[in-house]
């Protein structure tokens, strides 16, 4: 391309650092960069403002590794002493977590996955807190913290989420506790933050045992 057809390098720093974000191909980042430069003075700047906040108050939960707000560890869920903790949801991501919440047909505590296995994408087990998960079901049992006897796959209904969900069910395979899934209602190859609340909650209630007896 001739030099004087290039875009200015701020804006190419700009579409770069955009192309970075998932599901943003070179089109949907110029778009960005566009009207980014052309929106009113403050919208650029409240945007930056926020990303920082976003990386300077933001903390996962030690617990759930669910996002919560930097010093409030652990998060509402995890402290709330009327949920059931005998029983863990496991989902993928906050998203995820925040989809099922809604429902209000979820009474326990939850664990995040922060993604799910992916072996083309280099995704295995330790990036995700598939161990963190299994450290927390191997605490004594405490009068604080009672045993878990129930761990449920929360994942999504794609060929990742299911892959992730086997992984899973055969780690906890020789535990003593109960692992089951949820209900087969939602679409294969949907994602739980676009099922609708009466969807995933007839997901929650039909839950099924998964592996021996």
């Amino acid at each position: 391309m001739p030099a004087n057809a290039s875009y200015p390098e701020a804006v190419d720093r700009l579409i770069a650092s955009l192309r970075e974000l998932p599901g943003i191909g070179l089109r949907s980042a110029e778009r960005l960069a566009f009207h980014l430069l052309t929106a009113d003075p403050n919208e650029p700047a409240t945007l930056a403002q926020a990303l920082i906040d976003l990386r300077q108050t933001v903390d996962h939960c030690s617990v759930c590794m669910h996002l919560t707000d930097r010093g409030k560890d652990p998060c509402a869920i995890c402290s709330d002493p009327k949920r059931d903790r005998s029983t863990v949801l496991v989902v993928e991501q906050p998203r995820d977590l925040i989809a099922l919440e809604s429902t209000g047909m979820y009474a326990g505590l939850y664990h995040v996955l922060m993604g799910r296995l992916s072996p083309l994408d280099g995704i295995g087990p330790g990036e995700l807190t598939i161990a963190h998960l299994i450290d927390r079901l191997d605490q004594p049992a405490t009068d604080e913290r009672p045993a878990i006897t129930e761990v449920v796959l929360g994942l999504n209904p794609t060929l990742e989420g299911d892959g992730t969900a086997l992984y899973l069910a055969e780690q906890l395979h020789n535990r003593q506790l109960t692992v089951s899934r949820l209900a087969s209602g939602l679409p294969s190859g949907s994602e739980l933050e676009f099922a609708n609340r009466a969807a995933l909650a007839a997901a929650l209630h039909g839950r099924q045992r998964v592996g021996p007896s």
